[in-house]
């Protein structure tokens, strides 16, 4: 009998590892301050300057990522973000304090799918810094913020995968009036439905990048598209190019757009951008008088190169000469009668929609 009790005492003990309760091992508490350029300490710094927008109108509703730009309660996103609000739809403002603040679009503009809304009232204002994206180079670290489906203050991390990617996104319109044309940069940090608007973050806390596009495996560059999610393929317009068209809604309500001064025909399938036969009015497809017309551009000539760069269509054209400014010079390689030639043209200006 002693010998029973003693086996079943020591099945127990051997199950249990004692007679008292389990207690597992664990690290204690550490202090939560983290590195400045890790991916923590620079989202601690950021994550109060990054807004979560709700956008409602008669017909839609969406919700995006805007950042703070300065303590006058301007915030940049993306202009598919607030579309839907139409003209008397309604935006909401939620801080990551949790405060909420109603706003108003200050400017918009199809083109470059940016826009400038203003808050009144809400939480102290935080602007993030503005870095300089022509000294990002592929492979640096970048950290995104935004609000993936609706959950805001997430935050994901990759590098610079590629630069100057010639983007174009919407054209649900049939007009061609919604179509962005971004010189983007392209990221592998997840970017996803909601992340749009959101600031793209250099190892040092400042933005270099507007999250704006992502390319999804059934379906082309989606402006927070459907419900496609991220597969490493995400588009950010250059903080340079945001920048300027910013400063233009907030001070004019509108932007400008570089322009050459030429129809081009975008039905060409050959390689380069060929200028058409006619305008989209029934006239010259090279404007009087513009800039195109100055450099001695003739219906019918395929441009090839801009600065250097190749041009594969009408669209990539398009993406370079927007990433330039309005009075800009630029470099042009065309074909006219087997011959090449090269001219040079100083950018004229248009007012964006």
């Amino acid at each position: 009998m002693s010998g029973g009790v003693g086996g079943a005492v020591g099945a127990y003990l051997e199950r249990t590892g004692g007679v008292g309760d389990v207690e597992l091992p664990q690290a204690g508490s550490e202090s939560a301050g983290r590195a400045p350029d890790s991916v923590a300490g620079i989202a601690a710094r950021a994550l109060p300057s990054v807004v979560t927008l709700h956008v409602s109108g008669s017909e839609e509703q969406g919700t995006g990522t805007g950042f703070v730009l300065d303590d006058r309660g301007h915030i940049l996103t993306n202009n598919h973000v607030v579309e839907p609000a139409g003209d008397d739809g309604e935006i909401s403002v939620t801080f990551h304090s949790g405060d909420t603040a109603k706003a108003t679009v200050v400017g918009r503009d199809g083109g470059y799918d940016l826009a400038v809304v203003k808050v009144t009232g809400g939480s102290d204002l935080a602007p993030l810094p503005l870095g300089n994206s022509d000294n990002v180079q592929v492979g640096d670290p970048v950290v995104a913020i935004g609000a993936p489906f609706d959950l805001a203050g997430t935050v994901t991390s990759g590098i610079v995968s590629a630069k100057e990617r010639p983007i174009t996104a919407g054209g649900e319109s049939g007009d061609g009036s919604d179509v962005s044309y971004v010189d983007a940069l392209q990221t592998d940090a997840p970017i996803n439905p909601g992340n749009s608007g959101g600031p793209l973050l250099d190892a040092q806390g400042r933005v270099v990048g507007i999250n704006s596009a992502i390319r999804s495996a059934d379906s082309g560059s989606d402006l927070d598209g459907g419900q496609a999610g991220s597969i490493g393929l995400g588009f950010a317009i250059p903080v340079n190019q945001a920048k300027r068209v910013a400063e233009e809604l907030i001070n004019t309500g509108r932007a400008t757009h570089p322009v050459i001064g030429v129809t081009l025909d975008m039905d060409y399938t050959g390689d380069g951008a060929r200028v058409g036969a006619k305008g989209s009015d029934g006239g010259p497809a090279v404007t009087g008088g513009g800039p195109g017309a100055k450099a001695g551009i003739k219906s019918g000539d395929v441009i090839t190169e801009v600065n250097g760069q190749r041009v594969h269509s009408g669209e990539e054209l398009i993406v370079r000469t927007r990433a330039h400014r309005p009075g800009d010079r630029l470099e042009l390689t065309l074909e006219r009668g087997g011959k090449e030639i090269s001219i040079s043209l100083t950018l004229g200006s248009s007012s964006g929609g």
